[in-house]
């Protein structure tokens, strides 16, 4: 039986790098899991390559017919942008390991719909003054940047990563990204290769 590794962490703490990395590793030989969002697409990103862009149609239109995993709306200032997973066909643990990047929230529902033995968290942690800087070097690349957004979203990591949360969600092991992400990434795949060995 395969397992789901799931990538968390505050924003900007280099979970798309990291994930890049992992994902074609072919010694870990981990599978993706697309996510689904609602939010609009930024610079660079590829409907079905980092999420499947869906509008409040598309949405509901899965959520209607039963197959929403988990789902996290955040209210902001732009409206209410979903991300959510979808029981669509990606997912067989029998054929294999996955690799998805998600919140604490999704990881907890994850884990209720596939088993806890068969989840297995891996939290990225990154000083708040790295994250900050990270996110305004970001949002300055963006044709239009939305630094109120980028505002919001770096404080309600810190209500959503509390922690009082992680320990209420089990999260004990924690990989940190401030400046050698390098090692971040090797000791990363050295828990993942120990959780598949």
């Amino acid at each position: 039986m395969g397992r789901i590794f799931l990538l968390m962490g505050k924003s900007t703490s280099g979970k798309d790098t990291i994930y890049k990395n992992l994902i074609t590793d072919t010694g870990l030989g981990l599978k993706k899991i697309i996510p689904y969002t609602t939010r609009p697409m930024r610079d660079g990103e590829s409907d079905g390559v980092q999420y499947f862009f869906k509008d409040e149609d598309g949405y509901r239109s899965l959520k209607d017919n039963g197959r929403i995993i988990e789902e996290r709306t955040y209210h902001t200032n732009y409206g209410e942008w979903r991300y959510f997973t979808a029981d669509d066909g990606q997912i067989d643990l029998s054929s294999g390991n996955y690799l998805v990047i998600g919140t604490l929230e999704s990881y907890c529902y994850i884990r209720d719909y596939f088993g806890k033995e068969n989840v297995v968290p891996i939290l990225i942690d990154v000083d708040a003054k790295i994250r900050l800087e990270r996110a305004m070097h970001r949002e300055e690349k963006q044709e239009f940047p939305r630094y109120d957004e980028m505002c919001r979203r770096f404080l309600a990591d810190e209500e959503d990563f509390s922690p009082e949360k992680l320990e209420a969600a089990g999260i004990k092991d924690k990989f940190y990204n401030n400046e050698a992400l390098k090692d971040c990434i090797s000791n990363i795949r050295e828990y993942i290769l120990a959780h598949i060995g």
